[in-house]
């Protein structure tokens, strides 16, 4: 008699990811109490709601929004999923969004929301900045592929500029995604 294990079940953790935060998105649709619940005050954050920290990673309002931010995790994130596995990748998603969230605590004006995988998605774009800098992207409207170090680093300086937007938790975001970077490139450099 042959026993058969059984296959471990994997799932996608960009895929995951996705779909929680297209869940929340129509939550939020469905009532916009889900925005202010789950959001991130920025005077708030550590007395009224301290989860904000966490799941404002995951609510988005507007479809623009949500649709740029998953376009990216998942080109991004697909990419450097390949390259350093489900298990880091999913603790630099988080751990680029909680740092994201402490920036926006931190530098924000007092009763300001942060909403939004942004940071998050700027942690995973500042890793792959660092592990393959010369790796080519394609971003809209320009023409031509740049290397995804130019695109990251371009995307926060104009994302920057518009008002309504978060730039604390950008900034957070890509700090911490450049500083794994850096540490993953010196641990990966030993196995190649």
């Amino acid at each position: 008699m042959r026993y058969r294990g059984y296959r471990k079940l994997s799932l996608n953790p960009i895929l995951v990811i996705i779909a929680v935060n297209v869940l929340v998105f129509i939550a939020a649709q469905i009532s916009i109490k889900v925005v202010a619940y789950l959001g991130l005050r920025s005077g708030e954050a550590f007395f009224n709601y301290p989860w904000g920290i966490v799941t404002s990673i995951f609510v988005h309002y507007e479809f623009f929004h949500i649709f740029a931010n998953m376009l990216t995790l998942y080109f991004f994130g697909s990419y450097l999923h390949r390259v350093i596995g489900g298990r880091r990748f999913s603790l630099i998603y988080l751990g680029g969004g909680i740092l994201g969230s402490l920036f926006f605590i931190l530098l924000a004006p007092p009763s300001y929301l942060a909403i939004g995988a942004s940071g998050a998605v700027f942690a995973i774009g500042g890793v792959l900045s660092i592990l393959r800098p010369n790796l080519k992207v394609f971003i809209f409207p320009t023409p031509a592929p740049l290397s995804i170090w130019v695109a990251v680093i371009g995307g926060f300086v104009i994302l920057s500029l518009f008002p309504p937007i978060a730039w604390q938790a950008h900034l957070g975001g890509l700090v911490f995604g450049l500083t794994v970077g850096y540490s993953l490139k010196k641990r990966m450099r030993y196995y190649f």
